[in-house]
């Protein structure tokens, strides 16, 4: 399986929610996907390295890169594209290139003025289109409806549940939840518990935690680590999310999270 299904199919799912007046709304560096688009026109990237190793195998993307551009007011197009790197650790076979593209888009649901829940619905086609020994070589889908909620000024939670369907099987049931607290105007952590039901059947647990560091109204780096509860797996990565606005810079609160993804 390439990193892009592992880190998707495995590890995806609840939301962190950071509460602040900053304008970037980012889907990494947690596992769990936010309930926010990005403003009109505007294009978002959100970009870093992923190392992640199992009992069998290590994973790298260097970079994977989601892109995103708003639509419209509650609705937004995304490009996930991965360079990745895969290495047995049994005999030390490596493989490596481009991973299978993912295109998707996030619908806003729910988000009103003085109401402290949101709602947003995602989806991702996965295409096979990477080279054969990194493909799925099916066609597959990830859906994610993502939940958060404002707990006060410093705190925030958001929490995903969702489906993956990568060609085979009956799929995959996900879920993640995320406690955020903003340290400052600048400084956000968070802990996050999420998972996957394999084939509805077989659980993988993981626990992950991660600070993100708001360098400019329109920029934010991110350091993430992660590891299996019930079995062998841990990963680190870190990156940076930067917001391109082409509109009038957008002064609303706003429910942010840090994830992604990526």
């Amino acid at each position: 399986m390439n990193l892009s299904k592992k880190k998707h199919a495995l590890l995806l799912f609840f939301a962190i929610t950071t509460i602040s007046a900053q304008e970037i709304i980012t889907d990494r560096p947690d596992q769990t996907e936010s309930s926010s688009i990005i403003p009109l026109k505007s294009l978002q990237i959100e970009a870093g390295v992923f190392f992640q190793r199992d009992a069998r195998a290590q994973a790298n993307a260097h970079p994977s890169v989601l892109w995103r551009y708003g639509i419209s007011k509650n609705f937004e197009l995304r490009l996930l594209t991965e360079f990745e790197t895969n290495k047995t650790i049994s005999n030390s076979l490596k493989k490596s290139g481009i991973s299978d593209l993912q295109i998707g888009t996030k619908i806003q649901l729910l988000k009103k003025k003085n109401v402290n829940t949101e709602i947003a619905f995602l989806s991702h086609f996965i295409l096979p289109t990477a080279k054969r020994e990194l493909t799925n070589d099916r066609l597959g889908i990830i859906n994610k409806l993502s939940i958060s909620h404002v707990i006060s000024n410093n705190f925030g939670l958001g929490y995903n549940v969702g489906y993956d369907y990568l060609g085979t099987g009956i799929g995959n049931f996900t879920y993640s939840m995320a406690l955020s607290v903003s340290l400052s105007d600048k400084v956000g952590v968070y802990i996050e518990p999420y998972g996957e039901f394999a084939e509805f059947e077989n659980h993988l647990a993981n626990f992950d935690i991660g600070l993100t560091y708001l360098l400019k109204n329109n920029l934010q780096l991110d350091i993430s680590y992660g590891t299996g509860l019930n079995y062998k797996m841990n990963y680190f990565s870190t990156g940076f999310s930067w917001n391109i606005t082409t509109q009038k810079k957008n002064k609303e609160r706003s429910i942010i999270t840090p994830q992604s993804r990526n």
